[in-house]
């Protein structure tokens, strides 16, 4: 029996969750909202949320996150347009996923939406960072793609960070999923804007040295790690015996 993954721990020891419209943009009317078909309660990622988010409020905690994969970076987009989902569901705080990562971007595939003008756009042209978000079902959930290209010129880390500034001021929060850590320059850059990063860890896949550099890279950058998630855990044994042991 298998799970999408297993929220883990944080350890004391090393920080890490262990186991246990602009103009000509959207001319004319706002676009319409996509719909889409929730997704199926995921106990875990419920989880997720409210170590992140609930216990401590917008106020004080954190309210942009990164989502980081190791390599992969699939399994991270759907972790953030899942965790991103949940805590819209919540009501009463606005919510905004965006994808950050131009070479293979997943997060519009998590609703089955086109690609469209997006954070490439945003980081190149004028305008108020709303107007390249797209509704997503009700009032409070949002997403901004990666856009139609990536930039044709590599935007300067004052302009990232002049558009995150704008993403905080625009929602209550704002979870991006991120290239994967090896692609160093670009993940970093993202979780140094960010409030911190969540790392996806490959179950059976991703060696322990290889989580270890991770988190050493990260942490040499200054980039807070706020945990990780064990992703694609399996169960040798049915998952309520296990939960018994």
């Amino acid at each position: 029996m298998s799970r999408n993954f297993e929220l883990l721990q944080r350890s004391s020891k090393n920080n890490l969750l262990t186991v246990g419209g602009v103009p000509g943009i959207f001319p004319g009317k706002a676009p319409a909202a996509i719909p889409f078909k929730k997704a199926p309660s995921n106990i875990e990622i419920d989880k997720l949320v409210q170590r992140l988010f609930s216990q401590t409020g917008k106020d004080s905690g954190p309210r942009v996150v990164s989502f980081s994969g190791i390599a992969r970076d699939d399994r991270s987009s759907w972790i953030c347009a899942r965790a991103g989902e949940a805590l819209a569901e919540q009501g009463g705080a606005t919510v905004c996923i965006v994808e950050a990562n131009f070479l293979t971007p997943h997060l519009h595939d998590q609703f089955d939406a086109a690609n469209r003008i997006g954070l490439a756009e945003a980081l190149s042209a004028q305008g108020p960072i709303r107007n390249f978000a797209l509704p997503l079902g009700g009032q409070n959930f949002w997403m901004i793609t990666s856009g139609l290209q990536k930039p044709a010129y590599t935007p300067s880390m004052e302009r990232y960070r002049e558009r995150f500034a704008e993403l905080r001021e625009a929602f209550d929060y704002t979870l991006v999923s991120a290239p994967p850590v090896s692609r160093e320059t670009e993940a970093t850059m993202i979780g140094q804007l960010a409030d911190g990063v969540v790392l996806v860890v490959e179950a059976n896949q991703t060696r322990r040295e290889t989580v270890r550099r991770a988190k050493e890279q990260l942490e040499s950058a200054q980039v807070r790690l706020l945990g990780a998630v064990l992703d694609q855990r399996t169960f040798p044994i049915p998952e309520k015996l296990y939960r018994r042991l």
